[in-house]
Order: C-alpha cells, then structure tokens, then sequence
C-alpha cells in the first residue's frame, strides 16, 4: 500500500459541493481502489468520498478550500482526477 496522498482545492462551481456536483465526485471517487476522505475545513472531520450523504453533509459553498486525502495503490491518480473534476467545476459548463 502506497503512502498518503493530499491535496487542497477551492471549489469555484456556483452552486459548491452539492446535488449534481456531489454526486459526479462520488461516483468519480468509487472508480479508485484507495481510501479517500476529504473535509471542508480544519475543525470538520474527514468523511468517506464515496458517500453521497457524507459529501453533501459537508455542506460546501464556493469558494470553500476542500482538503483530500487519499491512502492505497491508486492514492496518487484519485486526488489527481479529483482534484481535476473540482477545478472543471464538476465538468458542468454554464449550469448554476
């Protein structure tokens, strides 16, 4: 197994980390092997990427920084493709 990966992103997608975008982060999420957790800020705990519910409990608005961090053999290519979604505004183009 593979060491911790991390990595802050500022979600810049009008509506933040909620509904539609959610869901394409988890369902992205659940294409890795690895453990992946992420939070909002420091004083909230880390939740399981991959749970629709946990996600969209953190309740992140935009400009929120969300932190991630991934343990397991593809740690390194999740918080990359993660990371990447977020910066691409969830791939949701002109949609609020």
């Amino acid at each position: 197994m593979s060491d911790e990966v991390s990595a802050a992103v500022t979600i810049t997608h009008a509506v933040g980390l909620h509904a539609r975008p959610a869901i394409t982060f988890t369902k992205l999420a659940k294409t890795f092997e690895a453990s992946i957790r992420i939070r909002g800020r420091d004083d909230q705990p880390w939740v399981d990427a991959k749970s629709i519910v946990k996600v969209m409990a953190l309740k992140l608005r935009t400009g929120a920084v969300l932190d991630m961090r991934a343990r397991g053999d593809d740690a390194e290519a999740a918080i990359a493709a993660l990371k990447g979604l977020v910066e691409r505004d969830f791939d949701e183009t002109g949609e609020a």
